[in-house]
This record gives C-alpha cells, structure tokens and sequence, in this order.
C-alpha cells in the first residue's frame, strides 16, 4: 500500500524483479492514482482506493475484500500515509508492516525531517515495525540511522531519509517473508 512517495515501492519492485526479495507482489493499493502508471508498467494489478473523511470504514471494507480476494498473507505500507483503523489492524495481526520516517520512538507526524532539522539532531533514521492500533507503536523489526550535522538542510535529510527508509523497509520485508521475526509481547526476536 502507497500514497504519493514512491521509493520504498520503488525499491520493493525492483529487489522482487532481481529476485533478491523472496515475495509475489500480487497487487498495489494506493489512495491516490500517481503511482498507476508506474505499478501497471511492472505488470503489476493495482488498485484505487480513495479515503475520503469521514468515509474510511467504506475505503478499508474494499480493502479487505481486495486482501481477501487475492489471499495476501502479509501487507506492506511503504509509504502508506494513512492510520489504519483497529478494526483492520485486528483483521491483519502481526501481517502489516510500516516504515517510520524517523528512528522511534520520536517525531511523530508529518514533516519528520523539518522536525529533527529544528531541534538539530545529529543523527537521522528510519523504523520498520508491525501495525498495531496504537500510532507508531508496534513491535520495532528493523531500524537504521545515518550521521548527520548542524549544516543538514531539511531537504538533505529527507534525501538520506529516503535511502535509510527504503532499505530497512526492504530488510523487514525479508526477514518476515523468510520467517525470521517472532513477536513476543510488543517485541520481536529477530533471526539474523
């Protein structure tokens, strides 16, 4: 699942045609159409579903009936930039998995990165982790970081943020579909 940012899926798509992530890919969903024309010229299905306010119990319905319909074992936000009710999290318990565009626990929200900027952090990161209902909480799988300094522009950042999101997102991936992490509690032992 995507919205508008495209690296992590970027990343995914290319790794599985390298047959370097050992995953089908059987569809997208995004929120928005930008992404189409880039997933369909992988060959790859994809579905629009719109959220519009106050209409989200409609939009994750279809999503289920998508997941059901395609037997998805697991689901991939890379990007998803939407908070998934309880209900769908209960429905997908410890199979959705999130990338966090900073090292958590820490700024949460939008514009991470104009965030760690403000406060001068001297180093950036990026979090994959289980969905839970809880924002951001759930048990952490993979973590990064890269060093950074006082003379970082915001735009600098989100470029090593990128880098740093889609490589830990693509090794979470992995270490899940390989069966390689067990959650115990709101923790994961992870298998190297």
């Amino acid at each position: 699942m995507v919205s508008k940012e495209s690296h992590c899926l970027r990343d995914l798509l290319y790794l599985v045609e390298l047959g370097e992530l050992p995953i089908d890919i059987t569809s997208v969903v995004s929120n928005h159409l930008d992404l189409e024309p880039y997933v369909s010229s992988h060959g790859v299905p994809f579905h629009h579903v719109p959220v519009e306010s106050g209409s989200k119990s409609v939009s994750e319905k279809v999503l289920l009936e998508i997941l059901k319909k395609e037997s998805v074992d697991f689901v991939v936000l890379a990007r998803y930039m939407q908070i998934l009710s309880p209900l769908l999290c209960n429905a997908m318990r410890d199979r959705i998995i999130n990338i966090h565009h900073s090292f958590l626990p820490s700024f949460k929200g939008s514009k991470p990165y104009h965030q760690a900027h403000e406060k001068g952090v001297k180093i950036i990161g990026a979090t994959a982790h289980f969905v839970n209902e809880k924002l951001d909480e759930g048990p952490i799988i993979e973590q990064d970081v890269a060093h950074v300094t006082h003379a970082s522009s915001p735009e600098q950042l989100v470029s090593i943020g990128r880098d740093i999101e889609r490589r830990v997102l693509a090794k979470a991936v992995r270490l899940f579909a390989e069966d390689r992490i067990f959650i115990v509690g709101n923790r994961t032992i992870v298998f190297q």
